[in-house]
């Protein structure tokens, strides 16, 4: 929608003034050396300026600014009573209005009295005083200049009514992204909450550190600080928006697979991070005494930027990374940006209110795309979750259960028989002479006994059952006294079940009941069933024995 919006309100206006993006009249402008002349010569028309040459060929200092000519108002037009002109690096600005009548108006601003004037876009506005006479000449005396973009630039004259469309305009685009800004974060931090992807912090920081780059940029900072010097703010940008590009290689850095940045370009990545915010607080620090030189290093450090992403694409291809698609489309216009912001500001492309603007624009659409580029990371994170807790569940079921007869193993068996409620009724089931089996038809033979005679036993018993081979041909089964498992039946079933190679196959059975809710309960469970068990074998095999009767018995 802020792509949108700005798009249509750049379409919206007159080539002419979409050259700057003027809501007004443009002026030109002239520049002349302070020291040249005074507002007399000026009004005298004995100094006039340079109108061609390059506005940043003129060095650091103080100048004078001159329109030479102010447009008439229509007749019947509404009243032109403002002047715009462009935040620069400066120590004061002070307009002179020279009307018609020969009436002259001073108007100074320090950089407390600029941001006291600065409007939405970071236009600095002042207020013409309205007069008789319509102003013929404006002209004004920028002192302290940087002149690292210009001296003075966007001259416009508009109305009021022009004034408060453009803020509400400006607002308007604002306050989308700072929404987008504010939803984005949220959405990310419920996430990262969720999933804990370092990634989703890192896109959280680069996106909060635009929305103050965006809330200082814009002129809001100087709506909510009035008091704050202008060049204060400027330096704010600087620092916010180095911070917003540290954050976002750390985002690329942890949003691609490991792997697309080992060795060098890793260590490159790291750098340029340093180098980044290093840049940016250097710029706040010392601009005070050396802003052109800071201003130049920090340029820089964005080139050195821009020239790691053709790396990083190079090494994701090579890494054939999931997400080189999704990093492409989502930060195609932000890089693209960028780079317009390089070449702005090594003076090879004139200033616009849009190249000023044009880090918000690019990175509403990069929001925009990159939110379906975490969605996708995200889902992709999830299948490998997936997968890994399938894989992990199958080890686990894999750990518990036999692998010959698919019944549970000693271990998860007594996992899931110590501690159920209530009497519970132990068997111990040993087949027949097992070991004729084996030399009569094979290991192989045997094993396939072994099945048979397993999903026998797992049919008869039920599903509140617990079954599993012990070791050998000794399987086991516990189930409560109260359930329909009969042991009589059970034997029988074996008897009828039709095994490999029509072998004969027949088991013996010991059984005990009683508590099972302790280790010890189990021991005695154990015991119990062991020698009802062993009497079943001495008594012929093929039978049951309960330890209950043998202890009647005895």
């Amino acid at each position: 929608m802020i792509v949108v919006a700005t798009l249509l309100a750049m379409l919206g206006q007159p080539a002419a003034a979409r050259a700057n993006a003027a809501i007004g009249t443009l002026l030109p402008v002239c520049i002349a050396p302070a020291q040249a002349g005074t507002i007399a010569d000026v009004a005298a028309g004995r100094l006039t300026g340079d109108c061609r040459t390059e506005q940043t060929r003129f060095g650091e200092g103080d100048f004078w600014a001159i329109a030479p000519a102010v447009p008439a108002r229509a007749a019947g037009s509404e009243p032109i009573d403002r002047v715009r002109i462009g935040s620069l690096w400066q120590e004061s600005v002070s307009l002179f209005v020279l009307y018609a009548d020969g009436h002259l108006v001073r108007i100074d601003a320090d950089q407390r009295g600029i941001s006291r004037r600065i409007q939405l876009g970071a236009r600095v506005e002042f207020r013409l005083p309205l007069r008789a006479a319509a102003p013929a000449k404006l002209a004004w005396l920028v002192e302290g200049s940087a002149n690292r973009r210009g001296i003075l630039m966007g001259a416009e004259l508009l109305s009021h009514d022009d004034s408060a469309h453009a803020n509400l305009a400006l607002g308007a685009m604002y306050a989308l992204f700072a929404g987008l800004c504010i939803a984005l974060i949220v959405y990310n931090l419920a996430l990262w909450g969720a999933l804990r992807h370092r990634f989703q912090l890192a896109y959280c920081l680069m996106v909060a550190m635009l929305l103050a780059y965006a809330g200082s940029s814009s002129g809001a900072l100087a709506w909510l600080w009035p008091k704050i010097a202008n060049n204060d703010r400027l330096r704010i940008n600087y620092v916010t928006l180095a911070g917003a590009a540290a954050a976002a290689l750390w985002f690329v850095r942890s949003f691609f697979e490991p792997r697309v940045f080992a060795g060098i370009v890793g260590k490159a990545i790291d750098v340029a991070i340093v180098l980044l915010a290093a840049a940016g607080l250097a710029f706040a620090l010392g601009s005070h005494w050396w802003m052109r030189e800071f201003d130049l290093a920090y340029t820089l450090s964005f080139g050195a930027l821009l020239s790691l992403v053709p790396l990083v694409l190079w090494r994701a291809w090579r890494a054939r990374s999931d997400y080189l698609w999704l990093f492409a489309i989502a930060w195609a216009a932000p890089v693209a940006m960028a780079a317009l912001r390089v070449a702005h500001n090594l003076n090879w492309l004139d200033w616009s209110i849009w190249i000023d603007n044009s880090t918000l624009i690019a990175m509403a659409a990069e929001a925009l795309l990159s939110s379906l580029a975490i969605a996708y990371r995200i889902r992709l994170l999830s299948d490998e979750r997936d997968v890994a807790l399938a894989q992990e569940v199958e080890s686990r079921r894999l750990s518990e259960i036999d692998p010959l007869t698919g019944l549970l193993n000693r271990r998860a068996f007594l996992a899931g028989a110590i501690g159920r409620a209530g009497r519970q009724m132990l068997l111990l089931v040993d087949i027949d002479h097992f070991k004729r089996v084996n030399d009569a038809i094979g290991h192989d033979g045997g094993d396939e006994v072994l099945r048979v005679f397993a999903r026998t036993l797992r049919q008869a018993a039920g599903d509140t059952t617990l079954v599993a081979r012990l070791g050998g041909e000794e399987f086991a089964l516990v189930a409560d006294c109260g359930a329909t498992l009969d042991p009589h039946m059970l034997i029988e079933r074996l008897r009828l079940t039709r095994m490999p190679f029509d072998m004969r196959v027949t088991a013996s059975i010991g059984l005990c009941s009683g508590p099972l809710a302790t280790e010890a309960d189990w021991k005695r469970l154990y015991q119990g069933a062991d020698r009802a068990l062993f009497e079943a074998k001495a008594q012929g095999r093929d039978r049951i024995r309960s330890a209950d009767m043998l202890a009647a018995v005895a």
